[in-house]
């Protein structure tokens, strides 16, 4: 059966280029608004037999219970923390998601806000903006890359390419894991807090979900120190984000770069008063080339299903 046969039921427009080819693919109804329920789940359920939906969205249970005829879940980004797996599995479903390629562009953006937030260039940028570099003179110092220690939490694919850039500015790497690796020999800490003891910059690029939650909690901050600086393109749910702010309005650690948040598109308004905090919308995948290399991985994955083959990138 060829795709243009099968009908998808996708939780949200992606890229128009997306859009536009997984359209071509297949008979596609796209919701605007995932949280409401469209007629067409009531009229005609049955008809779906995949799902394909942004990393944030998701697929909850209540959804995949209303979709009888459904197979596939396939994911337009890496993170799946958004689909309960388990309970896809025990459904018969498979679910995708779209490994490796964004592996660079989300190391990319992590490098460039430890780079930032040592070197103040966001601060900078707001002091020239100002006027207060005629009114006030120069802005403090910032820290330069080379000797600081940069603590990875989460050494896959990501933590690995961000540690590659950061060696290339003379930084040293140490590294939190669910176990330790024995491909590298960067020095490994079982205790998160223990890591953020050791280092200069904490960097986050672990998975979301349960087992990470809030796992950046006020002891790790705390331990990370007043010189410390936390960068975090993993996911706004790794970081206890009461006590993030808290840490920053103290003076517990010394900035942050951020580019996720709990409760996006919703940012804590604390926030927006700190000179000492860097402030991206969920943007470390978001070049042309990563997530048109996104959207065709994730509809590569419907074709091959509905063609009777594996799917490139199974959730596992």
């Amino acid at each position: 059966m060829s795709g243009e046969q099968v009908d998808i039921l996708q939780l949200l427009p992606m890229t128009v280029w997306t859009d536009e080819r997984i359209a071509r693919e297949f008979n596609v109804t796209q919701m605007t608004d995932p949280k409401a329920r469209p007629a067409v789940l009531t009229d005609d359920p049955g008809r779906f037999r995949g799902i394909a939906t942004p990393s944030h969205i998701g697929a909850p249970n209540e959804l995949i219970d209303m979709l009888p005829n459904l197979e596939i879940v396939s994911f337009f980004g890496v993170g799946y923390d958004s689909i309960d797996v388990p309970y896809a599995k025990s459904r018969g479903l498979i679910v995708t998601n779209t490994p490796n390629v964004l592996t660079e562009c989300v190391a990319d953006l992590g490098m460039t806000l430890v780079l930032a937030c040592l070197r103040r260039l966001v601060e900078g940028d707001r002091h020239v903006r100002a006027g207060r570099w005629v009114s006030e003179g120069n802005l403090a110092f910032g820290r330069a890359p080379r000797g600081k220690t940069l603590g990875i939490v989460g050494l896959g694919r990501i933590g690995m390419a961000l540690a590659q850039r950061a060696e290339a500015f003379g930084m040293k790497i140490a590294y939190n894991n669910r176990s330790q690796r024995s491909d590298v020999d960067y020095p490994y800490y079982a205790d998160p807090a223990a890591l953020a003891e050791a280092v200069d910059v904490m960097a986050l690029t672990c998975p979301g979900g349960e087992a990470t939650r809030h796992m950046i909690d006020a002891r790790v901050l705390a331990a990370l120190g007043p010189e410390g600086m936390l960068v975090n393109v993993a996911r706004g749910s790794v970081v206890d984000e009461a006590a993030l702010v808290a840490a920053l309005q103290q003076g517990t650690i010394a900035g942050a770069g951020l580019d996720v948040f709990e409760a996006e598109p919703h940012v804590p308004e604390a926030l927006f008063e700190l000179e000492n905090v860097i402030l991206q919308p969920h943007q470390a995948s978001a070049t042309v080339e990563t997530r048109t290399a996104m959207g065709d991985l994730a509809i590569d994955n419907l074709l091959a299903h509905f063609a009777g083959k594996p799917p490139l990138t199974p959730v596992t």
